[in-house]
């Protein structure tokens, strides 16, 4: 008797595909079967079997354990960058569908920023959004990056603006504007009258800084210690209206991006730049990989710069500061 095709495996879950490729998105971006099966309202085995059926039809492990948390391998990232567009864009199939039939002139946007970016960089872009869409709902979220990222991830805000020196692979950052770092004293500062700047001549006095936990505290004492200067923290503020007038006061210098420094300031401050020593800093605007924009989200995008996301092919990350 001549031997029978060998049947292939059929898997009950492949009617619908959705269910295992949300299941498998959202252990990726969760990191635990038990946090994406609350998010899903399903049992955590139905996750497992979904995620496992998912393994044996594409022959590959999808996740490696990294301490409590499963990371995705090579493969499970390639897998989440090709099936997470494709669940986001079904999944908001109806609000999409519905705002699509509103039009621009109803729903709401809700953006992250940080106090610098909300109060230096988008007062323009938001005047331009407001004229054009005066019945969207806006909402500026003020929050420093670490807090703008995890609003993005819990879909919290539709996208941030703002600085990004380390870009997570769930995350798309594209730079928009750069800004010289300056450093700023009264203008009879010796440092101001100075022919030539050192580093090392800023030694002698005291640094005026944001909290250590935020980006510029930890960049410039990256440069200090890469150059081996020493220098010291004479106050630690947040805000840079408050750190501008601090220095303005005489008690203490500071370094800054240009995008803080304004024509108010030119009376009370004086600038030299520091760009032999510290890089420039780039603002831009942060969107969750994946994630379906909303004709609200895009209309504001567009004011910042024209097809700013515009869909590329898988392997191409864009760009990232580092």
């Amino acid at each position: 008797m001549p031997d029978k095709p060998i049947a292939t495996p059929r898997f009950p879950y492949k009617s619908d595909r959705l269910k295992p490729l949300r299941a498998f998105c959202q252990t990726v971006r969760l990191g635990s079967v038990s946090r994406a099966s609350e998010a899903l309202y399903v049992s955590q085995p139905a996750i497992t079997l979904q995620l496992q059926a998912l393994e044996r039809e594409l022959g590959v492990g999808l996740f490696e354990r990294s301490g409590r948390r499963l990371t995705p391998t090579r493969e499970g990232q390639l897998l989440y960058e090709l099936a997470q567009p494709l669940v986001e864009s079904l999944d908001g199939l109806g609000s999409s569908f519905r705002e699509k039939v509103r039009g621009l002139d109803a729903g709401e946007l809700n953006i992250a920023a940080n106090s610098s970016t909300i109060l230096y960089l988008l007062p323009k872009i938001v005047e331009h959004f407001r004229s054009q869409h005066p019945e969207v709902r806006l909402t500026l979220h003020n929050a420093v990056s670490a807090d703008g990222t995890d609003l993005l991830r819990s879909d919290a805000v539709d996208l941030a603006v703002g600085s990004m020196l380390d870009v997570p692979q769930d995350l798309s950052y594209e730079p928009v504007y750069r800004f010289e770092p300056l450093l700023i004293a009264p203008p009879d500062h010796p440092l101001i009258k100075q022919r030539t700047l050192k580093l090392e001549d800023l030694s002698p006095y005291g640094l005026i800084l944001p909290p250590k936990r935020l980006v510029t505290y930890r960049l410039v004492d990256l440069v200090f210690q890469q150059n081996r200067v020493p220098y010291t923290v004479a106050l630690e503020v947040g805000g840079w209206e408050v750190i501008k007038q601090y220095v303005a006061m005489g008690m203490g210098i500071s370094i800054i991006t240009s995008i803080c420094l304004t024509d108010a300031d030119r009376d009370r401050l004086a600038a030299r730049s520091l760009s032999q020593w510290f890089p420039a800093r780039s603002y831009g605007v942060v969107v969750r990989k994946g994630k379906y924009l909303s004709p609200q989200a895009r209309a504001f995008i567009e004011l910042i710069q024209p097809d700013l996301f515009t869909r590329r092919s898988y392997d191409d990350t864009g760009h990232s500061e580092r």
